[in-house]
């Protein structure tokens, strides 16, 4: 009997969810681009609506009073709406945070887990409109 149950568990172990999030990179969000800009990947989207981990750096923030920042895979010096000639990244992400968060400098990176979101999102009190956003998101520095 105990045998049994022991080859059912291993039989049934691929099909058990884990309890840890899925990781996303940030190589991992986009497929290509197209004349409608950029195309979603097939991970990206079947991550959409699930708990995942991406790690990468804090953005300047748009305001001192922010309820948000920008995640970004590398360091962003500028925010984008101060400098007209700043390069901003497409492969952001709107992270949304559980509470207050500390904003760091933007050499520091930081790990992120939350929900993730695909499709567009406009935040509330900005008006930034972003593709992919995270909410019920816990910041972890790395340093």
């Amino acid at each position: 009997m105990c045998r049994l149950w022991l080859v059912s568990l291993l039989l049934l172990a691929p099909f058990i969810a884990s309890s840890q999030p899925a990781e996303l990179r940030f190589d991992e969000m986009y497929e290509g681009s197209g004349i409608l800009g950029l195309q979603y990947s097939s991970r990206l989207m079947a991550l959409n609506g699930q708990e995942v981990v991406v790690r990468g750096f804090m953005a300047p923030p748009l305001k001192a009073e922010a309820t948000f920042f920008v995640l970004t895979s590398n360091p962003v010096n500028l925010c984008p709406f101060c400098d007209s000639d700043a390069d901003w990244p497409t492969d952001i992400i709107v992270v949304l945070p559980e509470g207050e968060v500390e904003f760091r400098p933007n050499t520091d990176p930081v790990e992120i887990q939350g929900i993730l979101n695909v499709g567009a999102y406009v935040e509330p009190t900005s008006g930034f409109y972003c593709r992919v956003w995270m909410t019920e998101a816990e910041v972890r520095v790395l340093r």
